[in-house]
């Protein structure tokens, strides 16, 4: 057994060595380390509450406050030394603070834990990520709209079950994603006030005995509320379980576009091309333009899930309040912001760049993709929609057995199957006709998909 020879926080109890192996196991300063400005902010803040009830005079409090702002000073420069000893972000700051401004770094730390410490760390250090990943999330709405919008005359197969079903607009499909991340961003708007809640003050677990002012500190942080409970306060991780499934469903939605775009973008398709900024080739075939950027967002989608789902394991069996455990909680929390945030912009990056093949497009449009329409056709004659759906279905039977488009049986071919087929029968087969008869609130007509867009816009305005 050896150990640093370094003053542990938690060191007085014992008086045995710490095996190295257990030091680097038990250690989590090399992934906290990130929420340095929290910490410090959190401890500024504490240092004030600490004045207002005495324990600090106003010397000793400008003396902590200065030291804290040195010690932020020199992790903004990446000249802050770690030692041996410093376990996590919340010793190597006291740590410093010690080596800056002496003895008073001790009285920091009265009447606080690092059980509430950490918690408020996280909260704090969260709240300004999800508040930057809400703004990416507008940036890919407003990437989706903007394109909406200048290829709003572009048609195109939608498609059910990956089988053509029914002419759409490309700009329809596009802010049908748009709708879909507008919903992610409001899912964060409405998580943020749950993660704005204030365990600074709630100790190890059973409170402050200092009668440090709770509500005080919130509005020292710019908190929302004050957790009502001191045990709640330093064991609750649902603001991680909770933004992790909302990390989650933005990646399931990221995943779903990128899914349809590399769809779209094989040769078979052809409907849309990647810019080169977002392709890469192949090692062995010279030939290739592969769609990486798309891959490795849907790649992605699986990382985020697994850390909500290995978080979820680890959180589910532990008994009140702080236990060890819980220091897994920062890992699959900083891994699911950092792969939000860069799948995001890419995202946003790829939909602005992307050229769209609109010739290939409606190319692809054929005519029994307006079979609905024809049965559409008798509903307004006065005929029941099922009766008219087998009608339909006939119709398509009879074109396949002459080998032809539906669109080229004769009046008199329809007559045979229905008697109030007339001569107007002829003008459904119009794709834009079509699309344009989709009118209700949410259609693919252009009036519709032209609504969406000022919706969207908006919003983002």
């Amino acid at each position: 057994m050896s150990s640093s020879g370094a003053k542990k926080l938690w060191g007085g109890r014992f008086s045995g060595a710490t095996d190295p192996l257990m030091e680097a196991f038990n250690e989590s300063i090399h992934f906290d380390r990130r929420m340095f400005a929290a910490d410090i902010r959190g401890s500024q803040a504490y240092a004030k509450a600490l004045l207002k009830q005495g324990i600090l005079t106003a010397d000793e409090q400008q003396t902590l406050d200065a030291g804290l702002q040195a010690v932020q000073k020199e992790w903004e420069a990446n000249t802050f030394e770690l030692k041996s000893g410093d376990e996590d972000i919340h010793t190597a700051n006291e740590r410093r603070l010690g080596e800056l401004v002496g003895a008073v770094a001790g009285k920091l730390h009265t009447g606080r834990s690092r059980n509430d410490q950490v918690a408020t760390d996280m909260r704090l250090w969260l709240r300004t990520e999800v508040e930057r990943l809400h703004s990416y999330l507008r940036s890919l709405v407003g990437a989706l709209v903007e394109r909406a919008s200048t290829d709003i005359d572009v048609l195109m197969p939608g498609y059910t079950h990956l089988q053509r079903a029914q002419p759409i607009r490309w700009s329809h499909l596009l802010l049908s994603y748009a709708f879909w991340f507008q919903q992610d961003a409001q899912r964060f708007e409405q998580f943020l006030p749950r993660v704005s809640q204030l365990p600074l003050g709630a100790g190890a677990l059973a409170g402050n005995p200092f009668q440090v002012d709770r509500t005080w500190l919130a509005q020292e942080l710019e908190f929302d509320s004050v957790a009502p409970n001191s045990l709640y306060a330093t064991s609750d991780r649902d603001f991680v379980a909770e933004f992790l499934f909302h990390a989650s469903l933005v990646m399931v939605h990221v995943s779903r576009l990128a899914e349809d775009l590399i769809i779209y973008s094989s040769a078979e398709f052809g409907f849309v091309k990647l810019a080169d900024a977002y392709s890469t080739g192949s090692s062995l075939m010279p030939q290739k333009k592969n769609p990486d950027s798309l891959e490795l967002l849907r790649g992605k989608c699986g990382r985020v899930f697994g850390s909500m789902s290995g978080f979820m394991m680890t959180y589910k069996g532990l008994p009140s309040t702080y236990n060890k455990d819980m220091q897994e909680d920062k890992e699959p929390m900083f891994d699911a912001v950092d792969t939000l945030s860069g799948s995001l912009q890419i995202t946003a990056a790829v939909i602005s760049t992307l050229k769209v093949n609109a010739e290939r497009m409606k190319g692809s449009l054929t005519s029994d993709m307006l079979a609905t329409d024809l049965a559409e056709y008798l509903v307004r004659k006065g005929v029941p929609f099922r009766e008219t759906h087998h009608i339909s279905g006939a119709a398509v039977k009879m074109a396949e057995d002459k080998s032809c488009q539906i669109s080229d049986l004769s009046v008199q071919d329809l007559q045979s199957l229905h008697p109030m087929f007339e001569d107007d029968v002829l003008l459904i087969w119009d794709f834009e006709r079509s699309v344009d008869n989709r009118s209700s609130i949410g259609g693919t007509s252009r009036v519709t998909v032209q609504a969406q867009i000022d919706q969207l816009t908006q919003w983002l305005n």
